[in-house]
């Protein structure tokens, strides 16, 4: 009978832990502990919970399980993704200087240049996919490096091991943003990262209807840090929606292979239509990063983005197409078209997105669940 993990697929792993069933009743399903506070025997002797902040059961469950999935030391589950990687941006104090991917998430470009600036933290944007590019622009007080790999939404691949070896070069605390590929497809900490971060509410979640962060760190001393920071700022998953990213986590490998599967195809004729000027999907052979990121996973996601003319391109196809969703977010079962310009990099000025090459004309699709054919059929009607 196979018992280490080791033996056993990632696949077989997402079903298959201590939290499979309840040690109490048999349950197949974790149970959901909605106490806030907890009962303690004696004034001497405190349990393992106390106040539901610090520790909740079914939070605690997910930590596991996501901490297991990564390779990692130990698992904490947030509010949101950009409370996780809020958090973890918090391991750097006032002086301290962070390098961060140029084509950062909206959110995490925010966060750094409108909040950690006003903590008297530094920071420089850089070109991860030059590993030169990074060496040059580490500072004595530089602390962290941070990176996002496929980027969003541009796809670049950043090669994560030369870049975390820079980092442990130069006592450096080194952070990926797994959110694209999820551990199905890459786990940053066995490629040397300290720290991964995760937005669950899109592929690990994977319908819709939760919003969390999941954040899981490669060693006990990380580990202590964050936890303190969690504790400290609070912005911890409830018990429900801690039992929903479980719940997803449960068919997540299912859902990236056939959505991973059905962008490909989606990719190759987007990038033959002569409306398309530029397809952005790291699957395609003709991507810059497409060696790199089969050298460091195992997969291309489910993300993709294309460039059409200009905005009033734009506006046709979104308002044309009959299958995807037009929303925020991305991960989900159904496919959702996103336009970044206005969606996920509006807090970015336009100057410093079009330098980065998120233009008025670049939409970017989450590919679900549904057939291929059916989306690329009605792509080619709107286009």
């Amino acid at each position: 009978m196979l018992t280490e993990k080791e033996e056993l697929s990632l696949q077989t792993r997402l079903l298959h832990h201590k939290y499979k069933s309840d040690s109490q009743t048999g349950a197949v399903s974790v149970p959901i502990q909605h106490a806030s506070t907890f009962h303690q025997e004696t004034l001497d002797s405190f349990g393992k919970y106390d106040y539901a902040r610090s520790g909740n059961p079914t939070r605690e469950a997910l930590e596991e399980i996501i901490a297991g999935l990564e390779n990692g030391t130990k698992g904490f589950a947030f509010a949101s993704g950009m409370a996780a990687i809020s958090t973890t941006f918090m391991l750097l104090s006032a002086g301290d200087h962070l390098v961060i991917t140029e084509d950062v998430y909206g959110g995490s470009y925010r966060m750094t240049t409108e909040v950690l600036t006003r903590m008297g933290i530094e920071h420089t944007f850089v070109d991860m996919t030059n590993v030169e590019s990074v060496e040059r622009a580490i500072r004595p007080n530089t602390r962290m490096i941070y990176m996002e790999t496929p980027s969003n939404p541009t796809m670049k691949i950043t090669p994560v091991k030369e870049i975390t070896g820079l980092a442990r070069k130069n006592d450096c605390i080194s952070v990926v943003d797994n959110t694209f590929l999820t551990p199905v497809l890459q786990r940053p900490l066995d490629l040397g990262a300290d720290i991964v971060v995760h937005s669950a509410t899109k592929f690990i979640g994977g319908h819709s209807d939760v919003v969390a962060g999941l954040a899981v760190v490669k060693g006990p001393v990380i580990a202590e840090k964050i936890g303190f920071l969690q504790n400290s700022f609070g912005a911890i998953l409830g018990p429900q929606d801690a039992w929903l990213i479980m719940r997803g986590i449960k068919t997540m490998h299912t859902r990236m292979e056939a959505s991973e599967k059905s962008a490909l195809k989606i990719a190759r004729r987007l990038s033959e239509h002569p409306a398309v000027n530029r397809v952005y999907y790291p699957g395609l052979e003709t991507h810059s990063g497409y060696d790199q990121n089969k050298l460091q996973s195992e997969g291309s996601g489910a993300v993709l983005s294309f460039e059409l003319r200009d905005r009033s391109h734009v506006k046709k196809v979104v308002e044309s197409v009959q299958l995807p969703v037009f929303a925020v977010s991305l991960g989900a079962v159904e496919s959702i078209l996103s336009y970044p310009a206005q969606m996920s990099h509006a807090a970015m000025p336009q100057a410093e997105r079009e330098k980065r090459g998120i233009t008025d004309g670049l939409l970017r699709l989450s590919v679900g669940l549904e057939k291929a054919e059916d989306i690329i059929t009605d792509l080619e009607r709107a286009l």
